[in-house]
């Protein structure tokens, strides 16, 4: 059976490594590159602050190739959504026609996605779409993947968290209120080894560092800003 060629627009997270996962052990998409964003002047990938070095080898042992946009700091949404469009638009005209998501339950990101790919007549796929995550997290552990947390929401998870490699103790350690797949932005991943790689990513941890950025919120039916604070641990080529 010829498979459809697709994308995956990959975090280098761990819901994308599982979600890569389940689609290469599928026969329906064959995957020919990793789509991922990458601010241009720090050269870490958007808002989870790993490495480029450490995303490209990431992709060498997963043996799938790259395909990097570069972003500006301050990059609007717009330029995001042009940037975006002019690289699916040049899959497309490879016979490229499903871009596959790592998303579980966010409703409104999923829409978001859908009506971006509608655009360009292209069609989203979520392998992990509505599956309980304390589930998902657990099978991630129990296939043999490894991944670090490399960016948590200081809303939610103090900096002790940063840096640590994800099993089922830590899973059982969260406050309740943090989704076990940190769905809700609480915390984001690095995944360094596991099935879907031929050899673990060689890493070492470096410092903790507390950035805050302003976020819009709504209140009253009124833009408020504030400021929210994100630990990132360094992770860095051993």
């Amino acid at each position: 059976m010829n498979k459809e060629k697709a994308i995956f627009c990959w975090s280098g997270g761990k819901d994308s490594a599982l979600a890569l996962y389940k689609i290469l052990n599928e026969t329906q998409y064959d995957v020919i590159a990793l789509l991922t964003t990458v601010n241009k002047e720090f050269q870490r990938v958007s808002m989870h602050g790993v490495r480029e070095i450490l995303l490209e080898e990431q992709a060498r042992q997963i043996n799938i190739p790259l395909e990097k946009i570069y972003v500006d700091t301050n990059c609007s949404n717009n330029t995001y959504e042009m940037k975006m469009e002019e690289v699916l638009l040049r899959y497309k005209a490879s016979g490229v026609a499903k871009v596959i998501f790592g998303d579980i339950f966010l409703e409104d990101l999923r829409q978001y996605r859908e009506n971006n790919l509608k655009k360009v007549n292209m069609e989203a796929v979520f392998p992990l779409w509505k599956r309980n995550t304390r589930e998902l997290i657990f099978e991630f552990i129990d296939l043999g993947f490894k991944t670090v947390i490399c960016c948590t929401n200081n809303t939610y998870l103090p900096d002790h968290f940063a840096g640590r490699v994800i099993d089922k103790a830590l899973i059982n350690s969260l406050p309740s209120e943090v989704d076990p797949c940190g769905e809700n932005g609480e915390f984001h991943t690095f995944t360094f080894g596991g099935p879907i790689f031929k050899k673990p990513v060689a890493i070492q941890m470096g410092e903790k560092v507390l950035k805050t950025y302003e976020i819009k919120t709504m209140k009253n039916g009124k833009e408020i800003p504030e400021l929210q604070g994100y630990w990132f641990a360094d992770i860095l080529p051993a």
